[in-house]
């Protein structure tokens, strides 16, 4: 296909843009294939299988201990210790995302290398990822395990603001929704695919590999790296590389603090809607990260879920999620991108509470309200985008996608300190839904206070 056919019409058709090419539809697909290659990293490593039935197991606490056996509340607590470090992991993680991502973000627009820092973050992503498979199930790899992971999120998150921020050079206003929307359903559907992978080698009993020693799970994670190194380079092929920001000072670090304190303070005074927005996201979107990254911790610990019932739920909470992203689009369209979010973060707190609330009557709780709730948590990912591209002052959009991008993930503390804390104050696993349903609940009700034109649909 030449890249005369075929093609979407450029963001920079818009006014004020500084070039008025075609962007060849391959240059979408492999811009969205990314999310395709990055997503077993969340959905393998982080929430369904390493981490919740690996790394925070029995294997990792005192041998004395684990000799108890599995009922004993030794074991239990020292398996719940396991969780809630790991959750301290990742709230360390998240505080160094919070002080680099947004002028590491503020740099690349100026210089214009969003691609090449998205390039050196993705191989981070995958030499942390392939560091895993040297984790042994023994209480010394603990923190190395929870250690590359935390580093991977860290590099994943940075990669992911540059990302971000190059879907305007995919798309056009009109055709943002339905661009980011494609990286989203892909995103999900690569977590599908490797999940099953995952089940069909567990019921191929890995072809007689000796599984001894953590082995399967080292190796899944050795199969993550390879698949991001498979699926992630036509994005560095066929998108190029983005342009220096017109009027943006080249600064190094310590000095982009100061660049993005005016950036807000020019956003408090004359787009303050934009700006609540964008704290408002930042703190319910860390709630919605804080579902899948806990979620199979809390299943296999709360709910007793074997193995094979957490990937199980983890293919079918993809789908659902996948599913709800595309229907949830056609009402964003109707009814505004806003009143989408509010309806999914509101759907969420419900399930959540009814988790907590009924988590004695067993598994089947799990099973409903945890796949209820994981239908909410893509259409309001999917709305955001959809949002911001709505209350942006016009000629400033790429500039507040790349700050969304940026500063919108730089809350990704609060879920891991919340669920943190509320296994150190209350001690069961199941309480740790109660810090991430807080997190959601508090992003809800900084959105209420945003007041803006978008609910009535696409801007034209």
């Amino acid at each position: 296909m030449s890249d005369h056919d075929d093609v979407l019409p450029s963001i920079a058709d818009a006014p004020g843009q500084p070039d008025a090419d075609r962007v060849p539809r391959r240059r979408v697909w492999a811009w969205a294939l990314w999310d395709w290659a990055t997503q077993p990293f969340n959905t393998v490593i982080i929430t369904f299988v390493f981490v919740a039935l690996y790394l925070t197991q029995d294997g990792f606490i005192d041998p004395d201990i684990a000799a108890l056996g599995e009922d004993s509340p030794e074991v239990e607590a020292a398996v719940a210790d396991l969780a809630s470090d790991f959750g301290l992991g990742m709230f360390v993680a998240g505080l160094f995302i919070a002080l680099l991502a947004p002028v590491l973000g503020q740099r690349a627009d100026a210089a214009g290398r969003r691609k090449a820092w998205l390039g050196v973050m993705t191989a981070l992503v995958v030499a942390c990822t392939a560091g895993l498979f040297f984790v042994e199930p023994a209480p010394e790899y603990f923190w190395l395990g929870a250690g590359l992971i935390a580093l991977g999120g860290v590099f994943g998150e940075i990669a992911g603001v540059n990302y971000n921020a190059m879907i305007v050079q995919v798309t056009t206003p009109s055709t943002m929704g339905r661009v980011s929307g494609l990286g989203w359903g892909l995103g999900y559907l690569g977590g599908i695919v490797a999940l099953v992978i995952v089940v069909v080698l567990t019921e191929l009993d890995w072809f007689g590999m000796d599984t001894s020693e953590g082995m399967a799970f080292r190796v899944i994670a050795l199969g993550c790296a390879v698949w991001t190194l498979l699926f992630a380079w036509p994005v560095f092929v066929f998108v190029p590389e983005s342009r220096a920001a017109a009027g943006r000072p080249r600064v190094g670090i310590i000095k982009g603090y100061g660049v993005l304190a005016r950036d807000l303070q020019d956003l408090w005074r004359h787009s303050r809607s934009t700006l609540w927005f964008l704290l408002a996201s930042a703190v319910y979107r860390d709630g919605l990260a804080g579902v899948f990254t806990f979620g199979a911790i809390l299943a296999t610990q709360a709910f007793d879920f074997a193995d094979d019932a957490v990937m199980i739920f983890g293919i079918a909470a993809s789908m659902i999620a996948g599913v709800a992203t595309i229907i949830a689009g056609r009402y964003d369209d109707r009814f505004g991108p806003r009143r989408v979010i509010v309806a999914s973060l509101s759907g969420i707190v419900i399930a959540g509470v009814a988790v907590m609330a009924l988590n004695s009557v067993g598994a089947i709780v799990f099973w409903i309200a945890g796949l209820v709730l994981t239908a909410f948590v893509g259409p309001a990912q999917a709305a955001s985008r959809s949002l911001l591209a709505r209350v942006s002052p016009t000629g400033r959009e790429a500039e507040i996608f790349g700050l969304y991008a940026t500063t919108g993930r730089a809350a990704s503390f609060l879920a891991p300190l919340a669920w943190w804390a509320s296994l150190e104050i209350f001690g069961a696993t199941i309480w740790g839904t109660l810090g991430v349903v807080l997190v959601v609940l508090l992003g809800l009700v900084l959105l209420l206070l945003v007041r803006t034109p978008a609910d009535r649909g696409a801007r034209a």
